[in-house]
């Protein structure tokens, strides 16, 4: 008997999702369906490809072997079944877009009613998370990289830049005073990240000629987070314009030691692992992305990027 698509795809999910059940779930079938099509494909394998207990399942030296070629195989027809899309020239499937949740909440779900409507047959699958992700274990096409890069097998095309800068609220500032200088930055409450050290530096000169490493009084893992905490009258947060441009065009945080603040920009790149040619469905959120960040002025624009073609590798760092 030969292997199906169907026992390959309950296989691959069950070792993605961590368990039967939850792969029952992401495909929509029964638990006991989702483990018949394991033992039918161990039994067409004569070959046991996991071990599993009531707590945890655990691959085997064959099973390990057998999820490479298992995976190529489903990315083969999928890209198969992308290109019949493109022949009808009718961009479909589900897109998975990972960023973090600012990026996600200022940027990308403001846009998501106007993507819909201009490609009503690609199913968006948003996903939020504040650390860098394995775009492949994480099962993610596209992520958004807020930072320098670091060194990977990844591509990259950069979407632009945003500009950062120190925030408070009036009532913040009415409480406890409007800093004038560096130095008094130690008389306030600072907030910070408490995973991305690298987004602790803030863009303002300390007296040795660096730029400033603050020990936040009150962290969080979230620049989401922390824009609610410097809003609630919390203290003074490091943010980029994307996340922070609404609320200082309407007030509710305002800039301060602005004359201080050396111009800093953070890049933002959207970055993908297939090797091969892009799918359209990538491709139309790309570009349809650029668009709109052109449009409405949220990111700064790098020169670059006005050759949509541009794909870069090269080693890069993530904050």
């Amino acid at each position: 008997m030969k292997i199906t698509l169907e026992e390959l795809r309950a296989w691959v999910t069950v070792v993605d999702t961590g368990s039967i059940t939850a792969a029952a779930e992401q495909l929509e079938q029964t638990s006991s369906g989702i483990s018949r099509a394991l033992s039918r494909l161990e039994s067409k394998l004569q070959t046991t490809l996991m071990h599993r207990t009531t707590r945890r399942l655990a691959l085997t030296e064959e099973g390990l072997i057998f999820l490479d070629h298992a995976r190529q195989i489903l990315a083969s027809v999928e890209q198969a079944e992308e290109h019949i899309a493109q022949r009808r020239d009718t961009p479909s499937g589900r897109l998975r877009v990972n960023a973090n949740t600012p990026f996600t909440l200022h940027v990308i779900v403001p846009l998501v009613a106007e993507f819909s409507q201009r490609y009503p047959h690609i199913q968006l699958e948003l996903n939020t998370d504040d650390i860098v992700i394995d775009l492949l274990e994480q099962q993610t096409d596209i992520a958004i990289r807020i930072g320098e890069l670091r060194d990977s097998t990844l591509r990259a095309r950069v979407l632009g830049s945003s500009v950062i800068r120190l925030l408070a609220s009036p009532a913040y500032l009415e409480k406890y005073g409007v800093p004038e200088s560096v130095d008094a930055l130690v008389n306030h409450q600072l907030l910070g990240f408490s995973q991305l050290d690298a987004h602790n530096i803030w863009p303002v000169w300390q007296r040795e000629g660096e730029f400033l490493r603050i020990k936040p009084t009150l962290s969080a893992s979230s620049g989401e987070t922390l824009r609610q905490l410097a809003l609630a009258g919390q203290g003074i947060v490091r943010l980029s314009d994307f996340v922070s441009r609404e609320d200082r065009i309407n007030g509710r945080l305002v800039q301060v030691l602005e004359t201080e603040t050396r111009e800093q920009r953070l890049p933002i790149h959207a970055v993908y692992y297939r090797n091969q040619s892009l799918t359209s469905r990538i491709t139309c959120f790309l570009d349809f992305l650029r668009e709109k960040i052109q449009e409405n002025h949220v990111i700064v624009l790098l020169w670059f990027n006005y050759f949509p073609s541009l794909v870069v590798l090269f080693p890069i760092k993530v904050c």
